[in-house]
């Protein structure tokens, strides 16, 4: 089964950048799509940015385009958040999440199904 962990949160002044990790525990195949998402205090978990590990297709949440870079390292079988520009709003919780045969938008754009694979997350807190 697949396990995620994710690394590389903590706290981060705005303006400021952060690279987040997410390691799976085995081979990522191609009809993964895989992604990150967050969770702020009293909202609801939303998709930041997603990728579909077979073409490397990629999407992102309008909020962090331009700021935000999802990346991957196919021999570690890791996916990566590049954070730049850091803005208070993006404190929160962040999670890895992986599924079968989704493309990266329908991933991101569903972070309440049920049959995802889901890291324990990792606290990005941006804060002067």
């Amino acid at each position: 089964q697949l396990q995620l962990v994710e690394s590389g949160g903590g706290l981060v002044q705005p303006g400021g950048s952060l690279r987040l990790s997410c390691a799976a525990s085995t081979v990522i195949s191609e009809y993964h799509a895989i992604g990150w998402f967050r969770q702020a205090p009293g909202k609801e978990r939303e998709g930041v940015s997603c990728l579909k590990w077979r073409d490397g297709t990629t999407y992102y949440t309008d909020s962090v385009k331009g700021r935000f870079t999802i990346s991957r390292d196919n021999d570690k079988n890791t996916l990566y958040l590049q954070m730049n520009s850091l803005k208070p709003e993006d404190t929160g919780v962040y999670y890895c999440a992986a599924a079968t045969f989704r493309t990266a938008q329908f991933l991101c754009s569903t972070p309440g199904a049920g049959d995802y694979y889901w890291g324990k997350g990792t606290l990005v807190t941006v804060s002067s």
